[in-house]
């Protein structure tokens, strides 16, 4: 089974292209913190992973993700080589983390959310998605609001 899951914060900002068929990519590094102390510093020391993402999930993380911010990404590891164009006895060896899912990690605050700007993920979706691929109106989605709820029980009336 080929699967890692990273947690840790991007070091630069996404990279998005796209290919001559118009396929999103982007590239990025995630550094990651070791769980252990390094004996002569006594700091902890990170490693720097390199990641690739396509479509969807390279603009996802294109749009809302930018150095520093913790992510959370979820994929498979592949290893490539390629020779060296100005010395072709040279051959490089690569390896980087093929990202399938991603996710914001850590408080609103630090993924630049603010209390205006914040959009559930449905709202996300809706806002990204091409409007052939929208609900129709009668199923969007409803959150209501609190004042719907009635209150079962005052802080007196708990059973325990």
């Amino acid at each position: 089974m080929n699967k890692v899951v990273l947690v840790g914060r991007l070091t630069r900002d996404p990279d998005l292209r796209t290919t001559d068929g118009g396929v999103s990519s982007c590239r990025f590094s995630v550094a990651v913190n070791r769980q252990f102390k390094n004996k002569s510093t006594g700091e902890y020391e990170a490693d720097f992973i390199s990641c690739v993402a396509w479509r969807n999930t390279a603009e996802f993380i294109t749009r809302y993700f930018s150095k520093g911010q913790m992510i959370v990404v979820e994929g498979t590891l592949r290893t490539g080589s390629y020779t060296d164009k100005t010395h072709p006895d040279v051959t490089h060896y690569t390896t980087d983390v093929y990202v399938d899912n991603a996710e914001f990690a850590g408080s609103k605050q630090e993924s630049g959310g603010g209390g205006s700007t914040y959009q559930t993920p449905a709202q996300s979706y809706a806002q990204a998605a091409p409007a052939t691929a929208q609900r129709p109106a009668q199923e969007q989605l409803s959150y209501g609001s609190a004042s719907e709820f009635e209150e079962l029980l005052s802080d007196g009336d708990v059973p325990f």
